[in-house]
């Protein structure tokens, strides 16, 4: 297994058991008789170390209050030891048969001393603290009695049972309800936490129990969600686990631990800024990592922030041999290739693993058949054709074990499309300023919400479904704090662990693209900086380059790929493959010789004179007077629209509007006016509230990807019938 941590530590913990203690304890009686033997080392010196023994006994048993029988029996034993050792060096008998005989038989004995009194204090610890609970509960049972009555004037009621919390943090009432009285009214829950006197955080939730008439009052004494929590045994216990098992998240308010499933259903996590999403979505990423059943690939085109943390160790430090996170996709470009790789893989899975479907509809994920979780960071910033993509992996994806873990800011229809909003049964809200928006977002019980309910950052309510499939309520929670420096300590950890992708899945068209994908990566999101020798293997290989429509700037991964409208047919690509990544933004675009070409074939000819039936008129995009198409009608597609698109593609399907202005000798502002206008006028937007990273530093700012302004065109044909 790898290493906990980054670094070695000594372990310190002496975890014996009682009978190899008392094992040692002889050995040490044993080695010492022998060596004073030799040495002449007087008897008396072995009965002092025994009375030493028997009195730190004494002392011990009397605070561990231990019973006075156990007391003399472990004091005997030291007695017993230092004896036989007194006469072994009075003799100078220690290497003879009788000698090693009598030890062996003390040896024996104090094992099975030790043993039998282990297990009766341990007996006796359990039934002094059933003793103790059993005492409170029945004191709680009465006065919850008592209190049912003073408060709602309750008369037939039982209380059954009160069953303490994990932690100490409160405590569930069990109550059977008279039949004329079936419930507690509407201001029970005030009432109780006036009369208990909660503390700020603490509360009441009313539940109803198994069977009709039963009602479960859970009273929550501390507030759990207040407390700052670690991610727990993020250095100590790094066992391996399943997908099967969950994935955890935080703490719920009653100290129980907060778990969503991703094996059958999706998952949506949406967290307004600084509400700790990032620190979710982390705390996902390492439940997930946790298994050796679970491939995890990452989309984040805001430049793969989700991912860093997770491939500092592989990339920068080379701690892990190989990389976490198996495909980070940082760009559109590779976010298509990504998800169009998957959506083979999908479909290579239910014709491929036929034979694995006898028992069940459904694969049963292991180590060499791993589930698939693609998990998507500000979703708001994607385009529509990726958003496509997505929700057909999010449709066909259940069977075959492919499921995608889904962030937004937001949970509305302009963020989060209807298809994966219906298969995300798994919801995750973290702290917001409006409650409609977790209304919004629970499909059961959110109009109950109180986002009072989860107050502090790191806090927000998740859903999940149950072990019999149900979809629970909304239940509030505080998320585990995970750190970049746990992060890396587990990197390590879990590296040997990580599983790979079966050779069906791989063995598709856009699946070609899958091995050289670091190469493309690794130096966009590290640019000048020294990678680690770890990455040579995934770097150092033809890095493949997949050519690009022309007309939407995609790639292009596959020969009977759909456009962008789902017609299949021809495409007119501008092929672009590279066998070293020295040069991947080259890969990308078409030639900049061809630029001056591709504007001047989209502009219509000169005319002599106004009264020529092929002129165009445009004024900044606003299109006065058009004529002499080939079916004599005219061009739908604005010429502004025309130029800029073709300015985008050439290069490399993503541009700033300052750069288009200066390629169309235009005013930044006057530019971006006038395209804002022939967007609107089609009802076209631009993903991510207009921004786009592009240039050579991959900055930032407000500009236009091919694939929304062919949106547009596509738009105006479609308006004007053509």
């Amino acid at each position: 297994m790898a290493a906990k941590s980054a670094g070695s530590a000594l372990d310190w913990g002496w975890n014996h058991s009682p009978a190899t203690s008392a094992a040692l304890v002889a050995g040490g009686a044993y080695t010492v008789a022998t060596a004073g033997a030799v040495t002449g080392l007087p008897a008396s010196h072995a009965l002092l170390v025994a009375g030493a023994g028997a009195a730190a006994q004494v002392g011990s048993d009397l605070y561990q209050r231990r019973p006075a029988g156990h007391t003399v029996a472990r004091c005997a034993a030291w007695l017993t030891a230092g004896g036989w050792t007194a006469t072994v060096l009075t003799h100078d008998t220690a290497l003879t048969w009788s000698a090693a005989g009598w030890w062996a038989a003390g040896t024996a004995a104090g094992m099975t001393l030790a043993r039998g009194l282990v297990r009766a204090e341990d007996t006796a610890r359990t039934q002094r603290t059933e003793r103790r609970l059993q005492k409170w509960a029945n004191k709680q049972a009465g006065e919850w009695h008592e209190r049912l009555e003073r408060l709602f004037r309750l008369e037939g009621h039982e209380v059954e049972g009160v069953r303490p919390w994990k932690g100490d943090v409160g405590y569930t009432v069990r109550v059977r309800m008279p039949s004329n009285t079936p419930e507690l009214p509407a201001d029970a829950v005030r009432k109780l936490a006036v009369d208990l006197r909660l503390p700020k955080g603490g509360g009441i939730q009313i539940m109803d129990g198994e069977v009709y008439g039963e009602t479960l009052i859970r009273v929550t004494s501390v507030d759990v969600l207040a407390k700052v929590t670690d991610l727990p045994d993020a250095a100590e216990d790094t066992t391996v686990t399943s997908i099967y098992d969950g994935i955890p998240l935080g703490l719920k308010p009653d100290g129980e631990e907060a778990r969503i499933v991703v094996v059958d259903d999706c998952a949506l996590v949406v967290g307004q800024t600084g509400s700790g999403k990032t620190n979710t979505v982390n705390t996902a990423n390492a439940g997930a990592l946790r298994t050796d059943n679970t491939v995890v690939m990452h989309i984040d085109v805001t430049g793969a922030g989700i991912s860093l943390p997770w491939l500092h160790s592989w990339a920068v430090d080379g701690t892990a041999r190989v990389p976490l996170i198996d495909w980070t996709a940082d760009t559109i470009e590779e976010a298509h290739i990504l998800c169009d790789t998957v959506i083979a893989g999908i479909a290579a899975r239910k014709s491929g693993h036929q034979d694995l479907l006898t028992e069940d509809d459904k694969l049963t994920v292991s180590h060499d058949l791993p589930e698939v979780l693609v998990a998507v960071d500000e979703i708001a910033e994607l385009t529509p054709g990726l958003l496509r993509k997505l929700d057909t992996i999010v449709n066909t994806g259940r069977a075959v074990r492919v499921r995608v873990l889904i962030c937004g800011l937001r949970a509305t229809q302009d963020v989060i499309t209807a298809a994966m909003k219906k298969q995300s049964r798994v919801r995750v809200g973290m702290r917001v300023s409006d409650p409609e928006e977790l209304s919004h977002l629970f499909p059961t019980g959110g109009g109950r919400i109180n986002p009072k309910a989860a107050p502090y950052k790191g806090c927000g309510f998740y859903s999940s479904p149950d072990e019999d499939d149900v979809v629970s309520d909304p239940t509030a929670f505080k998320g585990y704090r995970i750190k970049p420096k746990q992060i890396r300590a587990l990197s390590v950890a879990y590296a040997d662990r990580r599983p790979h992708l079966e050779p069906v899945f791989l063995d598709t068209e856009p699946a070609l693209y899958y091995a050289s994908r670091w190469g493309r990566i690794l130096p966009r999101i590290y640019k000048t900086k020294q990678l680690a020798p770890a990455t040579i293997p995934y770097t150092d290989i033809d890095v493949l380059y997949p050519p690009v429509n022309e007309f939407t700037g995609i790639p292009i991964t596959s020969s009977t790929e759909d456009d962008e409208d789902g017609n299949g047919g021809p495409r007119v690509v501008a092929t672009s493959t590279a066998t070293t990544p020295a040069a991947p933004a080259e890969q990308m675009r078409v030639g900049a010789d061809l630029l001056s070409t591709m504007l001047n074939a989209a502009r219509p000819a000169p005319a002599p004179s106004l009264d020529d039936s092929t002129v165009i008129q445009a004024d900044f995009g606003r299109v006065i007077q058009q004529a002499g198409t080939p079916e004599n009608r005219p061009n739908p597609v604005p010429q502004l629209l025309a130029d800029a698109h073709n300015a985008v593609v050439a290069a490399g399907g993503r541009m700033h509007t300052a750069d288009l202005a200066a390629l169309l000798q235009m005013e930044p502002l006057v530019l971006g006016t006038e395209l804002g206008k022939l967007l609107r006028e089609v009802s076209i937007e631009r993903p991510g509230k207009g921004t786009v990273r592009a240039g050579k530093d991959s900055e930032s700012k407000p500009g236009y990807t091919a694939e929304t302004l062919a949106a547009a065109m596509r738009a105006y044909n479609l308006r004007d019938g053509q």
